[in-house]
């Protein structure tokens, strides 16, 4: 039966299809380049010449790095189905943050260099090994690098749906440049207050940066819709990774959503949390414990609460369906 979420997959086709048959999709990767000459391709703005292989924070010059790819079967299970969401890590994050539970890769520089041409077989070797979708995992340093290669990609076959999977410390123009490229756009929303953020973060901007980046996100996809097997085509998924002792910053984000962006945001209220990177007993102690079954149940209870009706919830079994004869 159809719903306002639900969309025909018979008519769908990735945004960036209409882009490369006009050739804006090349200009736009050729525009997204320049940018790296004086960058501020995230809020960082550090305006070193990456083009010329200059770094900063993220330790990323010229070119991407990528730590791995592969069909990932941890995603929400409107990502992964049942032949896996096609994700990319790649190295180093432009967020520091001293919990990351991939802190090899986001913030030692784990992984191989890749150029365009790489870049773009990388996607349709996962599309060749039959995944939903491409999933472009800490994106936000090297948005220039993915539209460079996309060309490329979509040229020798690509026409999967891009998912744009972020921490949202993204800047407003990285996110216009991928206008009508991403189909779905994925940020966290991990703190509201610049306090915990400079903490925990090291970007005491961030609140207003992931604030300003998914507000334009909605606009461009709006909420998430799906197709008639369920899986996610075209819109936001928003996650939020519940804290330890954190209903005080549950309550403005989940508020911030529902009456800001849509109360038909769709939102992961994550509960997988435990200590890694720098947390120890002696460093960042207050979050050194995993976070209990009540602290996730009342983290989800108040983005009920607060007017959001619509949860990622897990059921395995009903994908799977989809991949038996």
């Amino acid at each position: 039966m159809s719903t306002p979420f639900t969309i025909n997959s018979e008519k769908f086709e990735p945004a960036y299809m209409k882009l490369h048959r006009t050739g804006e999709l090349f200009r736009r990767s050729r525009e997204a380049l320049r940018a790296l000459t004086n960058c501020r391709v995230c809020p960082r703005d550090c305006e070193v010449d990456r083009l010329n292989n200059e770094f900063a924070l993220c330790k990323t010059g010229r070119y991407a790095y990528v730590s791995s790819f592969f069909p990932h079967f941890g995603e929400e299970d409107c990502l992964r189905g049942w032949n896996g969401s096609g994700t990319i890590f790649f190295s180093m994050c432009n967020l520091k943050c001293v919990f990351c539970q991939n802190y090899d890769i986001s913030q030692k520089h784990d992984g191989d260099e890749v150029g365009p041409e790489a870049l773009a077989q990388i996607m349709l070797r996962l599309q060749a090994m039959g995944c939903h979708n491409i999933n472009f995992v800490t994106p936000e340093h090297v948005v220039p690098q993915i539209l460079e290669a996309l060309p490329m990609a979509v040229e020798m076959g690509l026409r999967l749906p891009l998912v744009y999977n972020t921490g949202a410390y993204d800047s407003l123009e990285s996110i216009e440049s991928l206008c009508d490229i991403v189909d779905i756009f994925m940020p966290d929303f991990k703190y509201w207050e610049e306090k915990e953020s400079s903490t925990y973060l090291k970007a005491k901007s961030y609140p207003d940066a992931a604030r300003a980046a998914i507000k334009a996100m909605h606009e461009q996809v709006g909420d998430l819709v799906f197709d008639e097997k369920g899986l996610a085509r075209r819109g936001v998924l928003v996650r939020h990774l519940v804290m330890p002792n954190s209903a005080e910053n549950v309550r403005p984000i989940m508020r911030w959503l529902a009456n800001e962006i849509s109360p038909d945001t769709y939102v992961n209220i994550m509960d997988q949390y435990r200590p890694a990177g720098k947390v120890t007993e002696n460093r960042f102690r207050e979050i050194c414990r995993r976070t209990t079954s009540e602290e996730h149940a009342e983290a989800v209870r108040i983005a009920k609460e607060e007017g959001l009706r619509r949860f990622d919830t897990r059921d395995p079994e009903a994908f799977l369906a989809y991949a038996l004869p």
